[in-house]
């Protein structure tokens, strides 16, 4: 971690996003360090609660045992097989035996979304996750991620898209929120021009945010170009000036701070 670009990016963004929150980086690891673990969760948990303590400052290493949830084990890269039945679970269930999800019309339009999610293996045992200004020099994330009401993500769209001459500089790809924000920003890492992505929108995840939050997820790569274009770009105009004061606004109510619905 370059520790000007992470000084440098701090100054910019409270200046230019008004007390707005940070964002949160993650990377793998052999071993977690000085970082605590998260402690195994009993019973179903979702992977985007746990990541309240996170965005409050206190970062955590994931391990696989951590992780009750089937959806996060695959999606973080942990475990590649699917439970049993998975197409008629993210659809329409089987009668008497197991309640679908509904989130697909068919068990067969399931098997082929699938298709298009490339296997992803963890390239670590433990998946670090860490708000911005406690990141430290051997720190080497591959994504960035904003958990940020609309206003706030205008501006990150924006300033992602300024560089860009491809209208689609962010996606917004179907999945589960922990796929929005670690496995499809890694894959994105991978590619020859990444492109943020802006997630969230998994029904089951949203009681774990505030109600006005989106997540916002930038692959390296693609980050530090953004974080160095904030002082040529429309940050600067008086436009933006406009929906900076609506920003100081809504982070002063801190009505959408970071929540668990589990309580930790």
């Amino acid at each position: 971690m370059d520790m000007k670009l992470k000084q440098e990016f701090n100054d910019r963004w409270s200046h230019y996003f008004l007390g707005a929150d940070l964002p949160i980086a993650f990377f793998y690891a052999e071993d977690p360090g000085l970082v605590p673990e998260a402690s195994a969760a009993k019973g179903h948990h979702c992977f985007i609660g746990e990541l309240a303590a996170v965005r409050r400052g206190t970062p955590l290493a994931f391990k696989a045992q951590a992780l009750p949830c089937g959806g996060a084990l695959r999606y973080l890269g942990f475990m590649q097989k699917r439970r049993p039945n998975f197409e008629y679970f993210l659809s329409c269930g089987i009668p008497g035996q197991l309640e679908g999800e509904r989130y697909k019309k068919t068990p067969e339009l399931v098997i082929e979304v699938l298709k298009r999610q490339p296997p992803f293996q963890a390239p670590g045992r433990y998946l670090i996750a860490k708000r911005w200004d406690t990141l430290e020099t051997g720190d080497e994330p591959f994504a960035v991620v904003f958990f940020a009401p609309p206003d706030v993500l205008a501006g990150l769209f924006t300033l992602a898209n300024f560089d860009e001459t491809d209208p689609d500089g962010v996606r917004a790809p179907f999945g589960a929120g922990c796929a929005s924000i670690v496995y499809w920003p890694f894959h994105e890492g991978r590619t020859e021009r990444p492109k943020a992505v802006l997630g969230m929108f998994d029904v089951s995840a949203r009681p774990c945010v505030g109600p006005t939050l989106l997540t916002f997820a930038v692959p390296w790569p693609k980050f530090v170009r953004m974080a160095g274009h904030m002082d040529e770009s429309f940050l600067i105009t008086e436009s933006w000036r406009k929906v900076m004061g609506r920003i100081r606004a809504t982070e002063a109510d801190g009505s959408d701070g970071p929540r668990s619905p589990y309580g930790r």
